[in-house]
């Protein structure tokens, strides 16, 4: 029989640990998504994964605001966040700090996320676009690469939080593997 556990015993990390803990070297960056539910659970998911931040970009709402509360749970106390009007302006201070940038899209020449190999001395910024038109072309073009989830079924796309759990586990689960 599996019991489940209690949440007393999962070992949780408390905020002022998660602040001082390593990090996994990712900044997610948000490009213009509208729903502040996608944007908790973004947080939520950042959270989960130890992320470095999250860059709220355009349209993005931002913290404190009840619909992202709703459902991040109290992660945006313990995830590092950053608010920039402009999705460029945030790729070129992560350019500068080094990072490696990449954005999730259908497009041309993409890797598929299964098929990327990471480098576990590179930190990366993974970029996630509006719910209907994606990362803006000009934020593709100014990326070092484009990553794909595949998809096999009839539809062409995952909501937000769906691909960046789908992401950050996946890239989480490679970088650690390589430490």
């Amino acid at each position: 029989m599996n019991r489940k556990l209690k949440n007393s015993e999962l070992d949780r990390k408390s905020v002022d640990e998660f602040k001082t803990a390593a990090k996994t070297p990712i900044v997610v960056v948000l490009d213009n998504v509208r729903s502040l539910n996608n944007i908790g659970s973004v947080f939520r998911t950042a959270d989960a994964f130890l992320i470095e931040a999250i860059y709220l970009c355009g349209i993005c709402a931002q913290p404190p605001h009840k619909d992202i509360a709703k459902t991040a749970l109290g992660a945006t106390e313990s995830v590092n966040w950053k608010y920039f009007e402009n999705t460029l302006d945030a790729v070129d201070a992560l350019k500068k700090e080094g990072f490696t940038i990449a954005s999730v899209e259908q497009a041309e020449k993409a890797v598929m996320l299964n098929d990327f190999e990471v480098n576990a001395e590179t930190s990366y910024a993974i970029i996630f676009g509006n719910e209907v038109k994606g990362v803006k072309q000009k934020v593709v073009d100014a990326s070092d690469i484009v990553l794909e989830i595949p998809q096999v079924g009839t539809k062409h796309s995952f909501n937000i939080s769906v691909s960046v759990g789908i992401v950050l586990w996946d890239l989480y689960s490679k970088i650690i593997s390589k430490r």
